[in-house]
């Protein structure tokens, strides 16, 4: 449904760094880049622009389509590689549906960034 979101934070460059390590997993770049902020997605196309705010951003839940579970792991340990805080390691969530897998990290300003895969594993 969403071509893409954009989303004020606290610090562009805090918050580009977070995203691009923690989404690297997810094939997910740097795509755009200029003084209205910067634009992560896949294939040169952005799907998450990201813009610096003098106010602090309401927490949002973000997530983001994993491939395969082992994305998700990836995701994970790169998120908190990059300074997100743990919400919810990888793991299935049946309360959901029985084939979604997920993984949350609180991200710089806040926001709950989560990889999942609904898929059965392989």
């Amino acid at each position: 449904m969403f071509d893409h979101v954009g989303l004020g934070v606290s610090s562009l460059s805090g918050s580009k760094a977070f995203f691009l390590q923690a989404l690297a997993p997810l094939k997910a770049a740097l795509v755009m880049e200029g003084p209205y902020g910067v634009g992560i997605g896949q294939n040169g196309k952005p799907s998450l622009w990201l813009s610096e705010t003098k106010v602090r951003p309401a927490p949002l839940h973000l997530a983001f389509v994993a491939a395969n579970r082992a994305e998700v792991d990836a995701f994970y340990q790169a998120a908190l590689a990059a300074g997100g805080k743990d919400n919810g390691p990888p793991g299935l969530r049946p309360h959901y549906h029985p084939n979604y897998y997920g993984a949350f990290v609180i991200g710089p300003d806040g926001h709950n960034v989560e990889a999942v895969c609904h898929k059965a594993e392989a």
